[in-house]
């Protein structure tokens, strides 16, 4: 079998490593793809930085901070230091010595002529990750919000910066129009015999990839059911600020409500199935009404068992979808 998620960060990180779990658990032959949102890239002191991508790669090498839920576990933060001091980065953007490695000898392969598809693999072969991460594309994408007081800033400065503190009223992806799907994206929702969406944030992290040309319309129109698991649990986001992004795009912060954005594929949209927590049950009355199949299960990704459970409940929904 062949399993293809869709998403970014650390939510995206901890289900993908519950599925891989899983897959470790139940004989270890099946195929995992992630599909990654680079919409969060960005370049800050000349490297270009991919925060999605990383918190991806260092928890699937084992190596990412969990208390932080950022970076590199043992980090140093010598060079960020000496960059504030030469005023060559934002003081409120901190990088530490080892995260600062990865970013380096990215951009490094970048301006050698490296695609992103490329590069990921390249850091992937460091590690033993157990699943395949492809760029939804290649091209820059970055993302810029439009606040209510009419500023307009990259996506990062609204997220680290001011802590997604000033009402937004949109969110932009520079060059979207003109981006094209990555081959390795495509194949991976083409054959998947599941697609799923990671509880990652709806609006930036998964959004961004849907919105890259041809990519919502690969989905729709891939053979696999698609289901969503929900990053909003009790009516509150699990981690993060995606409440913030969600109610400048007018969605409310609840799993019923992310599930009506995605929509019901049946009627344009892109859900064949969602997974609720437990406290949520009462959603899933009206999102099978809609034609979203739902289940309610405990969501939280405490430990490999929990992460492991949540996966296993989204591949059966999956496999209960009549396609």
């Amino acid at each position: 079998m062949r399993y293809t998620v869709i998403g970014g960060g650390v939510g995206c990180a901890r289900f993908v490593k519950g599925l891989r779990e899983h897959v470790r658990r139940t004989g270890g032959d099946d195929r995992i793809d992630v599909v990654v949102n680079t919409a969060d890239d960005w370049w800050v002191s000349g490297l270009r930085i991919s925060p999605d991508h990383d918190s991806l790669l260092y928890a699937l090498a084992g190596v990412n901070d969990a208390e932080r839920g950022w970076g590199r576990a043992g980090e140093t933060e010598r060079v960020a230091a000496e960059l504030a001091a030469w005023g060559a980065a934002p003081e409120w953007f901190t990088l530490g010595d080892l995260d600062l490695g990865t970013h380096i000898a990215r951009t490094a392969w970048l301006r050698e002529g490296a695609s992103v598809s490329e590069v990921f693999q390249r850091l992937a072969q460091r590690w033993d990750l157990g699943v395949r991460l492809h760029p939804a594309t290649d091209s820059e994408i970055d993302t810029h919000v439009r606040t209510e007081d009419g500023r307009r800033m990259h996506f990062q400065e609204w997220w680290v910066r001011h802590r997604a503190g000033l009402p937004a009223v949109g969110f932009e992806q520079a060059g979207i129009a003109a981006a094209v799907p990555t081959a390795g994206a495509l194949e991976a929702i083409a054959e998947a015999d599941a697609i799923l969406l990671a509880p990652s944030n709806p609006v930036v992290s998964i959004g961004p990839v849907l919105a890259v040309p041809g990519m919502r319309d690969a989905v729709r129109a891939a053979r696999a059911p698609v289901v969503g698991v929900s990053g909003i649990i009790a009516g509150a986001v699990v981690r993060g600020m995606a409440d913030a992004c969600l109610a400048a795009i007018g969605v409310d912060t609840s799993a019923g409500a992310v599930a009506r954005h995605y929509g019901p594929r049946t009627d344009g949209g892109l859900l064949d199935g969602w997974l609720v927590d437990t406290s949520d049950a009462a959603e899933v009355a009206p999102l099978e009404r809609a034609g979203i199949a739902a289940r309610a299960v405990p969501l939280w990704l405490r430990d490999a068992d929990s992460s492991a459970q949540v996966a296993a409940d989204a591949l059966a929904l999956a496999a209960a979808v009549d396609r």
